[in-house]
């Protein structure tokens, strides 16, 4: 039986939530490149579909199963390799890093990703500007509720350790940057995504780390 498959996309940013998870649980992983834009989108022929059904990366395949959803590939992890956490031990600080990484993950990029842009646009007609104007106001309302519950001591999402929390947060900022969202009213979100990001483990998964960035 083989090692893990990864299946992935440089700039998808629930892929780059589980490069990082990977990178910080130290398992090696196959990565296999899925084009989300390339001759109508890799990830709907049969191939991939047949992988995960719901047509989205990631895909992280262990033992011949496969687990979709970003959140459901790093709670795995965290379950088959413990060390390092990216989970507190006390229950109310476990479900404070889960409340942080929700309300990524469920509440700003689901308004955001490929999938909804496509339709805004292809099908609902709407121009460049105003699917952009969309993305920022998600995000930002967003934010304005994220930064309220970082710990305001840091340096990370969470204290004084990066969790969870972290790995959702890093990709969110980076697909606000994308989105011309400046960070200057949210100091700690800026704050825990540099602190973050000068990890190894963070870094090396950024989008253009990835054999596959700007194919």
């Amino acid at each position: 039986m083989g090692g893990p498959v990864h299946y992935t996309y440089a700039n998808s940013s629930a892929a780059y939530r589980t490069r990082i998870a990977l990178n910080f649980k130290g398992v090696a992983a196959e990565e296999r490149y899925v084009h989300l834009l390339k001759d109508g989108g890799e990830q709907h022929g049969a191939a991939y579909a047949g992988v995960n059904p719901q047509e989205i990366v990631p895909t992280l395949v262990v033992g011949g199963q496969a687990i979709g959803q970003s959140l459901a590939i790093i709670e795995y992890l965290e379950e088959a390799y413990p060390e390092p956490p990216l989970l507190p031990r006390d229950p109310l600080a476990r479900a404070r890093v889960r409340q942080i990484a929700l309300a990524i993950a469920c509440d700003i990029h689901p308004l955001n990703n490929l999938r909804v842009r496509q339709y805004l646009a292809g099908t609902l007609g709407a121009g460049e500007a105003t699917v952009a104007a969309w993305m920022r106001h998600w995000i930002e309302l967003g934010f304005a509720a994220v930064e309220r519950l970082l710990d305001g001591e840091g340096p990370f999402a969470c204290g004084p350790a990066p969790t969870m929390a972290d790995v959702v947060l890093v990709p969110q900022v980076f697909n606000a940057r994308r989105a011309g969202v400046a960070l200057d009213a949210w100091p700690r979100i800026a704050r825990s995504d540099a602190a973050a990001r000068s990890l190894a483990e963070f870094a090396a998964a950024a989008p253009d780390r990835q054999p596959d960035f700007g194919a």
